[in-house]
Formats: structure tokens, sequence, C-alpha cells
């Protein structure tokens, strides 16, 4: 399951499949770029925590082909992090059936908790997939859970930018360079665990970490 990508997804081919010829198989999978927590959150409409209660196969009325057919989970609301404009009480999310097509698999039997971000349709249905912010409720470290309540929320007007090579560089004060790729070789480092991106009152961004410093250098502030 893609946590740390942002919600950018390549559809065009499959689309095309869904309304052309009735061919049987899509020749391009679920495709996302990398991307912060962080980013996921600000792009989502939609972010929450939730148990998953059930799920059963919908397909549209209207369509025959399988690819048209969706995951319907339900769901039980324990907290709403982002979209209090957008919706009271949410009792289903859709995801894609296959794979290929971002959609993400969750445990329904053992009522397990997760946080689920994305998008709300046009009919007020909330979907979901590989390149939302979609994680395990036991997976997320104490900050990133901590994060979820302002600091995301704060950061959302500042850029994130990935480092893949040691000549990356900042562009802007309104900036925070995303080396966990460079230092770790992955895209849930330290930086995607434990740091915020968040405006100073100069207006600047840099890293925030709450609790103890660690020792590595890009920790711009820390709690007292």
């Amino acid at each position: 399951m893609a946590v740390s990508q942002e919600r950018s997804v390549h559809l065009g081919v499959w689309m095309l499949l869904l309304l052309g010829a009735g061919m049987e198989e899509a020749v391009e999978g679920c495709s996302c770029h990398p991307a912060h927590p962080q980013q996921l959150f600000c792009s989502a409409e939609i972010v929450i925590r939730a148990k998953i209660s059930g799920e059963k196969i919908v397909s549209p009325s209207n369509s025959s082909s399988p690819y048209m057919k969706m995951i319907q989970y339900e769901i039980k609301m324990i907290k709403m992090f982002k979209g209090f404009d957008r919706a009271k009480d949410i009792q289903y999310v859709y995801t894609p059936v296959f794979s290929s097509l971002c959609g993400v698999k969750l445990d329904s039997n053992n009522k397990a908790g997760y946080l689920l971000s994305g998008s709300m349709w046009s009919d007020g249905r909330i979907s979901i997939g590989q390149c939302d912010l979609v994680e395990s409720w036991d997976n997320l470290s104490l900050s990133q859970r901590k994060n979820l309540n302002y600091r995301y929320q704060m950061g959302c007007e500042c850029k994130i930018n990935t480092c893949y090579t040691v000549l990356c560089a900042s562009t802007g004060e309104n900036e925070c360079l995303w080396t966990d790729w460079l230092l770790d070789n992955s895209l849930n480092g330290e930086q995607a665990r434990q740091y915020a991106c968040i405006r100073r009152s100069d207006m600047s961004c840099s890293w925030y970490r709450g609790g103890p410093p660690p020792e590595k250098e890009f920790l711009d502030m820390s709690d007292p």
C-alpha cells in the first residue's frame, strides 16, 4: 500500500479502455509520484480515522464492465482531521476493485483501524486509492498522529521538495527539502515519520519535530 505518494494517478490509458473498444485488460497500472505525508494531507479533501466494519463489491447500474466495479467499505468514523466543511458523518468509502487502478485492500474482518484520506465525488461519496494517505493506524508514529491534528495543516502553504541527489538545494524560504530518499533510500524515513514542514512567524518554512532532537542535520526546530 503506497502511503507516502501524492495523488497523481496516470489513469488516462485505462479510462480509454473503459470507454473505447471494450478491451478486457488495462495495460498501465497505478502510478503515483513520491510525496511526504503532509503533502498528501494537504491535497486531500477528506482525512479521517476510522475502523473498517464491512465490505462489498458494487457496480454502476449503467455499466457491466469489471473495471467499473468498486469496493464499498463500511466504516465507523472515529475522528475527522480534515473535511469538516464537506461531510459530517461518513459511513462508506469507495476504492477500485483492481490494484492496477489504484484500488486499496483494507482489512474488514478484524475491525482494523486506519487513517484514510481521499476525495469527494459530486454525489457525496468518498474515494480512496493507493496515491492517497491510507495507512494502518497502528503503523503511524506518535509524531504523525500529532501532526494530523494541526501541524500538517499549518504547513499547507509550504512547499516540500523531494531530494534525489546530493545537489538538491532549496529554491526559496517557503520550502522544505525532503531528504529521506537521499539519506535512507526510503520514502518512509525519519522526515516522513517524525517531521512536519510548517510556516514560521517570519513566513519562512522549516521542518518541525516534537520531542527530543535527532542526530540528523536537517532539524530546524524542536519542542522545548
